[in-house]
């Protein structure tokens, strides 16, 4: 059996050249006077933030958690296709804020986009989500064969047909 294994760094280095994207589009930002201000045509059609996440395992499933305050769920959209989990909506800025002057503009708005690379042993078809307080869960529950089994060892000496084990020959199972 060919098994594939989650590279959790691979989504490190994702998550990397999103913050690095932003810190050059702050630099660009403040070399045109921007810095500090909210400029929404600034921030065209491409994400303008990524929100923060955690990615945890249980012996069952991947557990997903995003921090998305002041996200509604008819903002939010999650897909799943080649194994890619994308997380991507947006965050809008207040509505009665045409009345209002801003000093300081510190939380992130806009559109948003995160996306994860999942195992391939997940049960794509049982993927869940629910959101609490701001608070997104994604549970990926993982396949059969990717849970762990234990084998009983038996004490003594075996013989396995064929039939067991699935058209090899006959052998002995203790060691030499």
């Amino acid at each position: 059996m060919l098994r594939t294994q989650w590279d959790l760094f691979e989504d490190l280095r994702s998550a990397q050249d999103e913050r690095n994207q932003h810190q050059m589009n702050r630099l660009f930002e403040q070399a045109l006077g921007l810095h500090g201000q909210w400029q929404p045509a600034a921030m065209g059609s491409s994400p303008a933030w990524a929100p923060a996440l955690d990615i945890s395992e249980r012996k069952d499933a991947y557990l997903v958690t995003v921090e998305l305050p002041g996200v509604k769920l008819d903002d939010l959209t999650i897909t799943l296709e080649d194994g890619l989990l994308t997380i991507q909506g947006e965050r809008q800025f207040a509505d009665d804020a045409s009345d209002q002057q801003f000093h300081r503009v510190e939380r992130r708005y806009g559109a948003f986009r995160r996306s994860i690379t999942l195992p391939a042993h997940v049960l794509a078809e049982g993927i869940q989500a629910s959101s609490e307080d701001g608070v997104l869960q994604i549970l990926v529950p993982k396949a059969e064969e990717a849970k762990a089994k234990r084998i009983q060892v038996r004490p003594g000496r075996t013989e396995i047909s064929a039939a067991s084990s699935e058209g090899a020959t006959s052998q002995d199972t203790t060691p030499s």
